[in-house]
């Protein structure tokens, strides 16, 4: 029965398993099958470039697997970019959104970078109290570009903070000072200057370029009638409180050149100055070469000083140093190119030696007989019309050419109430500050002349300005003054004198510091940049 039964079973049970096997081989297939139309799908339009159908299939694909490598290696973004400008439009837009993104990453990155250093933070060079005082009234910031703070930005940003503080010293109390606390009507605000100087002794800073040899550059003359420029030049050599020796930290730049001493050492008499330029003009030059600083600004920042009558016409042979640049002049004669909104009106200063001993005095108001009073030569073109109508025509009025021997020139001005100051061969003269020093009132007479300091000084108040129409009716206009105006003007003629004191080491509020303030006024006016888009406010 085994036989039987056994051989039917074994032959069911082959074709049964023959049929599940077939069953799964079928199944098994029809997997590879749907496997291998995936993959198809995937790869086959990249082969075929017949219909526009493929076309879209082929940018769905390529687009995932570009962009994947793209986040890998953003580096490559403008190179991948730059390939697939010509053949895809949508691709370019894609990668462009991709380098946009990663470029905006790099922006936080630098801000953060930037703030989380303490060596970056732009506050660490100011003064705790004033940026206290000023928060709350400061206005905000504009987003910060995508770089990294730098000195010249830090430099940029405490100008910003003094301009605010200045601005609101108009309408704010006046300060306290231990020295001097500068007041009444001699200033055109005294508590906006007060705060402008201020704001200068805690900041500015000055490099002096190291470049130029004896003696025509770092030296010059100390006495005599181009005082001021060697004392100034020498001054500058020595100071700590304003000079830097890194020029990363420097506001402005001081070229130390001296065309007296170029007159004195290279001029030939009878031969044309153009030789005194060109030194000028290969100076800058050296400059340009060896420093960027003067690029960066177009000489905006830099500064150079003179008070002989060539002073001006040097800076000639040197466009930008004309153009752009502070020009401290004593010659301020607007028809010559002065321009007062940059270049400042620093005084002539004539002294025999280096000390004021003896120049300073003068007689109280009650005691000065003489009305008017002048000495000097007879030159240029406007004391040409004053000899004319007043020598040795009026008592009261006395115009000398040359004082007779034994007289004293400054016993004269202590006893007169006003004290001609003509031009000469310039328009600046020395004796407005020999006017000052000897307490006499100074009559200004002269055409195109900017008076020393007078963006602080309200000239007004302590001088007299006449014209050169009204030559002939200067005791006129002299005698219509009062005794009580004449004496509130003689006050302060005493009042305002030691802005005009030369000494030999600086005081505060003396000429050498109300040149610097001069010179601090004219930097506060712009901004310098590295971006050259963004140089000048």
């Amino acid at each position: 029965m085994v036989k039987n039964w056994f051989p039917p079973t074994s032959s069911s049970l082959k074709i049964f398993l023959f049929v599940v096997f077939l069953i799964l081989v079928s199944g098994f297939a029809s997997l590879l099958v749907q496997k291998g139309s995936n993959q198809t799908l995937f790869y086959i339009p990249l082969a075929s470039s017949s219909s526009s159908s493929s076309d879209t299939n082929s940018d769905a694909v390529k687009k995932p697997s570009l962009q994947a490598k793209e986040r890998d290696s953003p580096v490559d973004l403008h190179s991948q970019a730059g390939a697939s400008v010509d053949n895809d439009g949508s691709r370019k837009e894609a990668l462009s959104n991709e380098a946009a993104f990663v470029a905006q990453s790099l922006q936080v990155q630098h801000f953060g970078k930037n703030e989380d250093n303490p060596n970056m933070s732009i506050s660490q060079n100011f003064n705790s109290t004033t940026l206290k005082e000023n928060e709350s009234r400061d206005p905000p910031l504009k987003p910060r570009r995508s770089r990294v703070s730098t000195n010249l930005d830090r430099l940029e940003y405490g100008l910003r903070r003094a301009r605010i503080a200045i601005k609101e010293a108009i309408n704010g109390s006046q300060l306290q000072d231990p020295d001097y606390i500068p007041h009444g009507p001699i200033y055109k605000n005294a508590k906006v200057f007060h705060r402008s100087y201020l704001e200068m002794e805690k900041q500015f800073k000055i490099f002096v370029y190291k470049e130029g040899e004896l003696p025509l550059f770092h030296d010059g003359p100390c006495t005599l009638l181009y005082t001021m420029e060697g004392q100034f030049i020498n001054k500058m050599e020595v100071n700590k409180k304003f000079r830097t020796h890194n020029p990363e930290k420097a506001h402005v730049f001081y070229l130390p050149y001296s065309v007296t001493r170029m007159v004195q050492y290279i001029w030939v008499r009878g031969t044309p100055m153009k030789r005194l330029g060109r030194i000028v003009l290969d100076y800058v030059n050296v400059i340009v070469e060896k420093h960027p600083y003067w690029n960066r600004s177009l000489g905006a920042d830099h500064f150079m000083l003179s008070c002989h009558d060539w002073g001006p016409a040097t800076s000639f042979f040197v466009p930008n140093l004309v153009k752009n640049s502070i020009r401290a002049l004593c010659n301020a004669n607007t028809s010559e190119r002065f321009n007062p909104m940059k270049d400042v009106s620093i005084p002539e200063i004539s002294l025999k030696s280096s000390r004021l001993q003896g120049l300073i005095g003068g007689l109280s108001p009650s005691q000065r007989t003489i009305l008017a009073f002048f000495a000097g030569g007879n030159h240029g073109f406007v004391r040409p019309i004053l000899f004319r109508h007043w020598e040795k025509k009026d008592p009261d009025t006395r115009v000398h050419d040359y004082l007779p021997r034994r007289v004293s020139y400054y016993d004269l001005m202590r006893q007169s109430k006003y004290c001609l100051c003509p031009s000469g061969y310039e328009v600046a003269s020395p004796r407005v500050v020999e006017a000052l020093y000897n307490g006499c009132v100074p009559v200004l007479i002269s055409k195109s002349y900017v008076p020393p300091f007078s963006d602080v000084l309200n000239w007004k108040t302590f001088s007299v300005t006449v014209s050169l129409e009204d030559i002939p009716n200067l005791k006129k206009i002299l005698m219509s003054i009062s005794d009580r105006q004449y004496i509130r003007m003689q006050k302060r003629v005493v009042q305002v004198r030691r802005h005009f004191e030369l000494h030999v080491i600086p005081k505060r509020f003396d000429v050498f510091h109300m040149i610097l303030h001069s010179i601090w006024l004219r930097r506060l006016n712009f901004k310098v940049s590295n971006d050259p888009g963004d140089m000048l406010d």
